[in-house]
């Protein structure tokens, strides 16, 4: 099976919109108890390169999720690690690799607004809006893409391409 990349964001370009996305939240959290939330594994290059540009003292912590039922047809999510820092009466920004169905960030910022936080907010590297399934939208998009298949800055393919710089648009033969 041969893949195929096209560099759709190179790398300069993704962190000059990192430092954006930092000094607007920065600017929105003054003087505020903010938590970053990280959803692995994805956001993890993407939350670091954040949490570098953000000049508010945040906290850090991460969610995994995972999906359940059948396993060409998800039923529902959970946890597979849940936040470890105490949440109540803090500030949260989800920190997300790519917003695409918008199903799991439905499902954490339900499920963490009910833990009593102040606010519960979305940040999203890519807001692809193609395949959404809810109403769920990004506070803090870096880039907006209609469809394709992903990779690169934390996004795989089955494990795969994580590491590299920029973002690409990945096609398999057969796609």
């Amino acid at each position: 099976m041969a893949a195929c990349l096209r560099e759709l964001i190179p790398a300069q370009t993704i962190r000059a919109r990192v430092a954006e996305l930092g000094a607007q939240i920065s600017a929105d959290y003054r003087d505020k108890p903010l938590i970053l939330v990280g959803v692995l594994k994805g956001a993890f290059v993407f939350l670091a390169d954040l949490a570098r540009e953000i000049a508010v003292d945040a906290r850090i912590d991460f969610v995994r999720l995972s999906s359940y039922g059948m396993k060409d047809r998800p039923q529902g999510l959970k946890f597979t690690m849940d936040v470890s820092l105490p949440i109540a009466d803090s500030h949260l920004l989800l920190v997300e690799d790519i917003l695409d169905t918008g199903r799991s960030m439905a499902f954490l910022q339900e499920r963490l607004s009910g833990r009593g936080a102040a606010s519960v907010k979305l940040c999203t590297l890519v807001d692809k809006t193609g395949r959404r399934e809810t109403r769920v939208r990004a506070d803090y998009a870096g880039f907006r893409v209609d469809c394709g298949f992903l990779v690169g800055y934390g996004l795989d393919y089955a494990e795969a391409h994580r590491g590299l710089p920029g973002i690409f648009e990945l096609k398999v033969d057969g796609q």
